[in-house]
């Protein structure tokens, strides 16, 4: 008893850490004097009404300051000309679906509102435009279509001659679009349908093309009556602020190259949205700031132009990548998309999307306020402030993908993009929910502290179940003593040897219990009996380390009220049965557990990091998990209920992760497993990088085995309480996290290919899909080091150590979630602990290298690297957001990868030495 009283009194734990480490006490129970209950709802109610009213605002002030009023001069509503094609929302040339007579002359009508002539580009498509525009009062610079296609220009040509002495409202004639720049004409061919046409019509004749084909083929200027061209800063990548300028430099340069040639602009404009070309942002903004300024210009300097374009058009999303549709001052529903007078919007509906993102952040924020009122006010205004950031991003982008125009393909790329930004969303609130509850004390109420049996009580008999395969010997002789040192009156302790195949493991252990029996039996004539103790050797059993605990749960005296399991590396300490026993008089509760804490790893840099890594499982997560009955049971240091286990059938033999399993299988039947954060016993982690990866990939493997067997229980009608669904399905997602962060830095080396091989197919994703990204790693990196830095007693370089530890398991968990979401058949690896040998194993035989097991991590990292590199010497010339904002992302995907070669190094220098 006088060790229970020492574990009670200065609840002091053998980790193994340095002075400077102590380990914390657990949190005790606040025992505050309750208001009245009408009191406390009326509080309740008007702090959650406050704190959510105080959110909304934050957010609307926000969305404001980053959506600040724009200056650009007043121009008038009414412009000089419009390109102008009719097709509506989904037809398109390319598919022949044109629009009817009825929605021509609707189209036609909203225009003449804005200006009183229009270019068009073809001649045959829409034969009855001309006569559709002269109702309208609209003057026409008639297009004519030309391109590889012969017969296709014959009858272009044709319909414009038949076309001009039938419509006096045709004024001009403009044949052949960009055909020099796209190639798709010799300069002979053009030359001869342009001579063609200025001999039969009687209007002038003319074709477009940008500024460099004029300047670069001269000769061209002879076969037209006026110079038709096209100024297109956004295309040659120049800042939105520099591009009115350089436009009228380029009509200047023309009009002194040209001086006997009329000069008309057949298109200027610029996009609204759509991928960014070096400097030049395609935005809502930019789009009114250059079309007015230009305007504001053109007016001054009696300019002749027509604005690129009357109304956007989806269907050029074939052919000019996703800005192509984004052209018009009307949008595709026929809106107009800024006003020429008074102040300009970044944005200009960011209003409306402030009051919706906040108007669902007071619907989502204001319930969870009620519920967790009991929580410091800091931490519940720190997961409100996430909440909302969260939903307000998710209206940015959901109003981002409407505003695309998007085609029945995009949905493709979209049902996948979707459901990972939800999972994104869902691990990012899962963390900030934790960390609101843990970082500030004061708000966990439910922690569980040490209760010894109280006097007098008797103490059950209890069955101990040492489970160990292919384990040194050494190691299990002094777990077997420790536990029989216990002090305990009553137990017996039952050592399963299963599926060891060389006997000198097994036998020394073996020739161990048969000497500590033959000692006990010499000393029985003078001494009370002493524990029962008994080995069995299995050579080949299935079931894994379940089947062998199984085995022993059939072995184990019938008087055994409670079974206790330990793994074969643990030394516990003699009080840990009497520090813990009291829990038991609640008949509701099946399991006591307490951490698992290790021993000797002060000397080791990476066995030091292992071992904090560890620790903040149990001193956060199992926190979190016991405030609302979900802890979570482990394989080691844990306590059940005899009938409790029997009752349920034992454990699942099926099943790698068999002790978390049997604990929320013990949850179903509405029976509680108790955390006491006390250190009881330690063992030993893993012998080096390589066991460490493996046993973190088979317990996520076993994770995903138990959601897919217990998601009727989990996410259906059981006895599973709301919380503990949560925690259980929320737990994990972090481990979902892992392998979406596998699955985009796959994707990330493809679509970075695309960009460098296809550009015209792959664009450079814009910051706003890059963002989750970012800050899905980015927050992770951030909130468990404060986490820590709160939760766990280690100096600042642990946190850091252990920060670099779990993320360079990333990849293994990856893995392990993945093969355990297919199905793939588990296999029980067991972790090798203890002291390495030269070869860099526990165990006679050597093993591949310590690099052998971050093979994938290293291409991962070196494939993410090459992209930076390549992505970087491709846009050399280009200071470009979305390329930076491309590196960024690259570079903290390539982060896990390379904590992974750091720790194989780390493990590799210990070896040697």
């Amino acid at each position: 008893m006088g060790e229970v009283a020492a574990i009670v009194a200065q609840k002091v734990g053998e980790t193994g850490s340095p002075p400077s480490c102590p380990r914390a006490a657990p949190a005790a129970d606040p025992a505050p004097h309750p208001p009245a209950p009408g009191r406390g709802n009326a509080l309740r109610w008007a702090s959650a009404l406050l704190i959510a009213a105080l959110v909304a605002i934050i957010n609307l002030l926000l969305w404001r300051v980053f959506n600040p009023p724009l200056t650009a001069p007043d121009v008038p509503s009414r412009v000089a000309g419009l390109a102008y094609n009719g097709f509506q929302r989904w037809q398109s040339p390319l598919s022949q679906r044109f629009p009817s007579d009825a929605a021509l002359a609707d189209d036609l009508q909203r225009l003449a509102g804005l200006t009183t002539r229009l270019r068009t580009y073809s001649a045959s498509e829409l034969p009855m435009l001309p006569e559709l525009a002269a109702q309208a009062g609209l003057r026409l610079s008639a297009g004519v279509w030309l391109d590889s296609r012969r017969p296709n220009n014959e009858r272009e040509i044709a319909a414009i001659i038949d076309a001009v002495p039938r419509h006096p409202g045709i004024e001009r004639v403009i044949a052949g679009n960009e055909s020099q720049l796209r190639g798709v004409l010799a300069p002979s061919e053009l030359y001869g349908y342009l001579d063609r046409l200025r001999a039969a019509l009687p209007v002038p004749v003319s074709t477009a093309e940008p500024w460099h084909v004029w300047l670069r083929q001269p000769a061209l200027v002879d076969h037209v009556d006026f110079i038709t061209v096209h100024l297109l800063p956004y295309w040659e990548g120049l800042p939105v602020e520099l591009a009115v300028d350089y436009a009228l430099q380029r009509l200047r340069e023309l009009r002194q190259r040209f001086p006997g040639k009329p000069v008309v602009i057949g298109e200027i404009g610029w996009p609204s949205h759509g991928d960014r070309v070096a400097a030049a942002e395609a935005t809502p903004a930019a789009q009114a700031g250059f079309v007015r300024a230009f305007l504001e210009r053109a007016a001054r300097l009696d300019v002749d132009y027509y604005l690129l374009e009357a109304v956007d058009q989806p269907w050029k999303r074939a052919t000019e990548g996703a800005v192509g549709a984004h052209w018009g001052l009307l949008d595709a529903a026929r809106q107009i998309k800024f006003a020429f007078t008074g102040p300009l919007q970044a944005d200009p509906f960011w209003p409306g999307k402030a009051l919706v993102s906040s108007t669902l952040g007071l619907l989502a924020i204001l319930p969870w306020l009620i519920v967790f009122s009991p929580m410091r006010l800091a931490g519940r205004i720190s997961f409100a402030l996430s909440l909302q950031a969260v939903l307000s991003f998710a209206v940015l982008l959901a109003t981002a993908f409407l505003a695309d125009y998007l085609r029945p393909l995009d949905l493709v790329p979209l049902a996948l993009l979707l459901p990972a930004l939800a999972m994104i969303a869902a691990i990012l609130l899962v963390q900030a929910f934790e960390f609101a509850e843990l970082f500030w004390p004061g708000s966990l109420r439910h922690q569980a502290a040490l209760r010894p049996l109280p006097a007098g009580a008797p103490a059950p008999f209890v069955s101990i179940h040492l489970a160990c395969c292919n384990e040194p010997p050494a190691m299990v002789i002094a777990t077997i003593d420790r536990l029989l040192a216990l002090d305990w009156p009553a137990f017996e302790v039952l050592v399963v040897d299963n599926n060891t195949g060389d006997p000198a493991l097994w036998q020394p252990v073996q020739a161990h219990v048969n000497a500590r029996l033959a000692a006990a039996r010499r000393a029985a004539p003078t001494t009370s009996p002493g524990p029962g103790l008994r080995f069995l050797h299995l050579p080949r059993w299935p079931g894994y380390k379940a089947g062998a605990l199984n085995v022993a749960l059939a072995q184990s005296d019938p008087r055994a009220e409670w079974v206790a399991v330990v793994d074969a590396d643990y030394l516990v300490k003699p009080g840990w049965l009497r520090a813990l026993g009291g829990h038991f008089a609640d008949p509701t509760v099946a399991v006591v557990q307490s951490p698992q804490a290790h021993r000797d790893w002060a000397g080791s840099r990476l066995r030091r990091m292992m071992n904090w890594e560890y620790d903040g499982f149990f001193r956060i997560g199992m926190h979190h998990r016991q405030e609302r009955d979900a802890a979570i049971q482990h394989g080691t240091m844990t306590l059940i209920r005899a009938a409790a286990l029997r009752g349920v059938g034992g454990w699942d033999a099926g099943s790698v992760c068999e002790d978390t399993e049997l604990g929320l299988r013990l949850l179903r039947q509405g029976l509680r497993v108790v955390y006491v954060d006390e250190v009881l016993g330690t063992g030993l982690v893993p012998s080096d990088f390589a066991a460490y990866q493996r046993q973190r990939r088979r317990w996520a493997q076993g994770a995903m085995q138990i959601l897919r067997r217990h998601r009727a229980a989990l996410l259906g009608r059981s006895r599973l309480r709301l919380a503990q669904r949560y925690h259980f399905v929320a737990g994990w997602l972090p481990w979902l996290g892992d392998a979406l962060h596998l699955a985009f830095s796959v994707v990330a080396i493809g679509w970075t290919l695309g960009v460098l091989s296809a550009p015209q197919v792959f664009g450079l994703p814009t910051p706003l899909f890059v963002a989750p990204l970012v800050a899905f790693i980015g927050l992770r990196l951030l909130l468990m080091p404060l986490l820590y830095s709160r939760r766990v007693p280690c100096r600042v370089a642990d946190i850091a150590g252990a920060a670099l530890a779990g993320m360079a398991l990333s990849h293994s968990i990856a893995r392990g979630v993945i093969a355990g979401l297919v199905g793939r058949r588990a296999v029980f690896h067991v972790t090798r602990k203890g002291p390495v040998d030269r070869a860099g194993d526990t165990r006679p035989g050597r093993r591949p290298g310590a690099f052998a097991s971050v093979r994938e991590e290293t291409a991962l990292m070196t494939g993410l690297l090459a992209c930076i590199a390549a992505i970087g010497v491709h846009t050399a010339a280009a200071s470009s957001v979305p390329v930076v904002w491309l590196q960024v992302a690259l570079g903290m995907q390539a982060l896990p990868y390379a904590a992974a070669l750091v720790c194989a190094w780390l493990s590799r220098a210990e070896q040697r030495r």
